[in-house]
This record gives C-alpha cells, structure tokens and sequence, in this order.
C-alpha cells in the first residue's frame, strides 16, 4: 500500500463522514477507499475509523492522526507542485470555514472569481456562526470576525467590517430620528445577539465615546433578518455595512447619527500554524486581501 494514498483516503472519509463521499472527492471507487484505510489501519496496528451501519465515525487515534495529516499531505503537495512541469495551477481541495450571513453577502463572490482562476483547485465553504475547529474539523483556513482568540492560529488581517445605525422611512415618520446615542433609550432597538457588542452599542465623536445598552425586545441571531425588522418599521437596527448596501442605495433605510463614528470589527483569515502555509491557502489569502482592499465593507 502507498502511505500517501492511505493517508489521503483516511483524511478524505473522515473529514466526509463517508467512504462513498471520500470516494467521490478522490476519484476511485468506494471499495478502493475503505481498503486503502482498512491497509492504513492495519499498518499503524490502530483503529481510526469507527464504522457504523449510517455513519463513518472518527476513533481518538483517528483524531490525533487527522490533526496532523492535513498539513502532512498540503506540505508534501507544495514541495511537489513546486518542482514539477505542472505547477501552474492549484490543485486540490481548499476548505474553507466564514459566518454565514458575511459568508453568502461576500465570501462567497471571492471565492467564485477566485476558483475561475484556478478551476483545477475544489472549493468546499462551510458557513456557520459557531468557531469551527480547523484541525479537528479539516479545514484549512477561516474568515473570521474580531480579534482572534486561538494563540495556536495564526491571522492575517483582510481589513475592517463597519457597521450603521438605520431605520424605514415608515418608523421615522412616527418616531423622531435620534439626534445623540441617548435618545435611542426613546426608541425600540433590533439587536443582532451575534455581533460581539450586542448588550453596548458605541458610538464616537470628537475623540469622546459614547455607549448605549440598548432594549433587549427585539432579538436576532442574524443581521439580515436584523435588517429585515427595521425595512418593516420595527426599530431601529444596528448592521453590519454589508448587508445595508442596497438598501441604503435604494433609500429604503436611513442612516442614522450619521456625525457619530461605529466601532469598527477587524476581519481576519485564520490557518493553522505550520511552518509550511500550503500555496492555496496563501493564493486564496493574498487575493481576498487584494479583494477587500479595493472594496468597502
């Protein structure tokens, strides 16, 4: 048996969940899949695959071998592609983690112009609001909103997400538009629960802050549906620019303290920290940064 192979169709059904998915994604059969593991296995004299008649589970040997082995086989793929005839394109599978509201608005559109460029190179985006865990879970970098907060990643910085204060031209005309952060304790808030100041809104100006806790009535885990209570005339919301892009062109929500500045939120792709960053996660790093430098947030 060819380690590499057995290491790869490891990673591939564990990270699946399935053989038949690992398959898949390596393009050999599932029985070829599950022999080159079962060799794998056999070698090593531990069990890394628990099966099951619905699902392929992943032992604590198997886990400690999938922490690594990722970064084993993206090393051994750059030193490859780097002395070979054919290392113009990146190949592979690039995984890749993002919240998913900023995951469907933006990263979603670099990641089709970016994958155009490189149409030999998979890409698998997994959205969720929950910090996934990129050794555990087989990913090999994450966009990630705020400071990071794991010393074993490492970051690089994209840029900043601004926010904005809004609210329909319908509320507005039956509630007086806040003129200073404390006349919002006159208004009804939407508060989006994902964003890291949720319980305290601050607001700048003139070198001063100025914080809000705002009503706690109108709850959301989603800036979208956030922006959506505030186009029916709820309240008032505080979103993310990204989401109030159109809206905000279209007049159907106003800005609101427009002589205040929001606190900003740095944005950040996470990797695991190897000595060797494999190239499609420094290509894929190197363009969002290039994306997000020529857009606004």
């Amino acid at each position: 048996m060819d380690l590499i192979d057995g290491l790869k169709a490891f990673v591939a059904t564990a990270q699946t969940g399935s053989f038949t998915d690992a398959a898949e994604q390596l393009g050999i059969s599932n029985r070829l899949t599950s022999k080159y593991v079962a060799q794998l296995e056999e070698k090593l004299g531990v069990l890394l695959l628990q099966r099951t008649t619905r699902k392929v589970g992943v032992t604590p040997s198997g886990q400690e071998l999938l922490a690594k082995a990722p970064a084993i086989l993206d090393e051994l793929d750059e030193l490859l592609g780097s002395i070979s005839d054919d290392s113009q394109g990146l190949t592979g599978v690039l995984r890749i983690a993002a919240p998913v509201t900023f995951g469907e608005l933006f990263i979603s559109d670099i990641l089709s112009r970016f994958s155009t460029l490189h149409p030999k190179l998979a890409i698998d985006l997994r959205l969720s609001d929950e910090h996934v865990d990129l050794a555990k879970e087989g990913f090999d970098l994450a966009f990630r909103v705020g400071e990071p907060d794991i010393v074993t990643l490492k970051a690089r910085k994209l840029g900043e997400i601004t926010s904005l204060l809004v609210a329909s031209a319908d509320y507005l005309s039956k509630n007086k538009a806040p003129e200073t952060p404390a006349d919002l304790k006159m208004h009804t808030c939407i508060v989006d629960t994902n964003r890291r100041d949720a319980r305290r809104w601050s607001f700048y100006k003139d070198a001063e802050e100025y914080t809000f806790a705002p009503s706690r009535n109108l709850l959301v885990n989603s800036a979208r549906i956030a922006k959506e209570w505030a186009l029916n005339g709820r309240g008032i919301a505080l979103c993310p620019s990204f989401v109030l892009q159109a809206e905000i062109e279209s007049k159907m929500l106003t800005p609101l303290l427009s002589d205040y500045a929001m606190k900003t939120s740095p944005l950040y792709a996470v990797y695991l920290s190897h000595n060797l960053v494999p190239k499609k996660v420094r290509a894929l790093i190197d363009f969002a940064i290039d994306d997000f430098r020529n857009k606004s947030c």
